[in-house]
């Protein structure tokens, strides 16, 4: 979960690319929420996965081909997202159906 904005999100906790923990991540200047560990950006309104990351394992720069498949599969296997909402002092997050 996290705030874009003002605007609060919730999404699933793992990066589609090597399971990097999400809720380490930032939200950058287009309002997506980058992985800490090889920057993937995802969009946190659909869970898609905008651009790849930028390595793999311990590696961090470029990687033609292997960023494509990333990318593709993760277009299939978006993040789940959730709605948030404040209620008073707490945040509520409401799974959205499977429509």
């Amino acid at each position: 979960m996290g705030n874009r904005e003002g605007e609060l999100f919730a999404v699933s906790r793992r990066c589609r690319h090597q399971l990097g923990d999400l809720s380490q991540g930032t939200i950058d200047a287009d309002g997506c929420l980058v992985c800490p560990w090889h920057q993937a950006r995802y969009d946190v309104t659909d869970g898609r996965m905008v651009e790849g990351p930028k390595g793999f394992l311990g590696y961090h720069g470029r990687t033609p081909g292997y960023t494509e498949l990333v990318r593709g599969y993760s277009q299939v296997l978006k993040l789940r997202v959730a709605r948030a909402v404040r209620r008073g002092a707490e945040i509520v997050v409401h799974r959205r159906d499977a429509s």
